[in-house]
């Protein structure tokens, strides 16, 4: 009774408990400076410097659960959400950039069935049922066929191989285990990433606004570094435009030496060779690249 009595004025956050996300989530946990002491065997854990208490639930129930106001803030996958038939009852606050893939329908390589029409009225195994459903119900009516699609949890991409199914409706990541399994796909459903959602009826609108803004300073912080150089003032305009940062760059005198400035500016990952690449033929010198861990924009 005491421990759901700490419960009560927290603020419910539900968490994948595994997968393959889990340690991701866990990650950017840490990066929003949210402290928390888990057991192994535990599935709630109470922060210890917000009001606010974390729930490990199967990542397959979270959107349920935050649709249905059993917790107030999730994180799960855009295909969990469709799945669950809660887009009216939740708000997709923030794609979080990682668990990419794509939900798509897959067949054998060799076998008959190589379109999605040629698989209306046959047998579909898939753990997004209401998904599939949606999909081969308009298909079904025009045709007068009736496609069987029936559940299974966890790995599918047997089925066929075992004569359990015409073909499947998963998730495809890097697409390796369809591939060992001898199976292609064929059609995508949706492109799918995990996201930070919140029930419409919660009560913790400020914490959760809190949270979110630093989720997506540590989001920014993953795509963005901080570069800073020296360069001539009669060079600034070009170096600028090489690195305009998210307002403009900041530019302070460098008192021994003048004529000359310093200039620090957020720049993308992905985009860091070249850019130092042109400060450097832009007479760019002492530059230097440096990460940091959360940020607020």
């Amino acid at each position: 009774m005491e421990f759901v009595k700490d419960l009560e004025d927290r603020l419910l956050f539900a968490v994948p408990k595994k997968g393959r996300i889990y340690e991701t989530c866990i990650e950017l946990l840490k990066g929003c400076d949210i402290h928390f002491n888990r057991s192994s065997r535990q599935d709630i854990a109470l922060c210890t410097n917000l009001p606010i208490a974390l729930i490990f639930l199967p990542a397959a129930d979270i959107a349920k659960y935050v649709g249905e106001g059993n917790v107030d803030l999730g994180i799960t996958g855009q295909d969990i959400v469709v799945e669950s038939e809660v887009q009216d009852k939740i708000r997709e606050i923030l794609e979080l950039n990682f668990g990419k893939c794509r939900l798509a329908i897959e067949v054998p390589v060799k076998g008959e069935h190589q379109t999605l029409e040629s698989l209306v009225g046959k047998r579909i195994v898939t753990s997004f049922v209401n998904t599939a459903t949606k999909l081969f119900a308009p298909l079904d009516a025009a045709t007068g066929k009736k496609t069987s699609i029936k559940h299974v949890s966890g790995s599918v991409e047997a089925a066929c191989a075992l004569g359990l199914a015409d073909g499947i409706v998963d998730l495809v990541e890097t697409g390796e285990s369809m591939r060992a399994a001898g199976l292609h796909d064929i059609y995508d459903l949706m492109e799918t990433q995990s996201v930070l959602i919140a029930n419409k009826k919660s009560k913790h609108t400020d914490l959760i606004d809190k949270i979110t803004s630093r989720v997506r300073g540590v989001i920014t912080a993953h795509q963005y570094v901080l570069c800073t150089y020296n360069v001539e003032r009669k060079n600034l305009l070009l170096t600028s435009k090489i690195t305009p940062g998210r307002l403009g760059p900041t530019v302070s005198a460098l008192d021994s030496h003048d004529g000359w400035v310093a200039v620090s500016s957020m720049i993308a990952i992905k985009e860091r060779g070249q850019i130092l690449d042109q400060l450097t033929e832009c007479g760019a010198t002492d530059i230097m690249v440096m990460a940091f861990t959360n940020c607020r924009v």
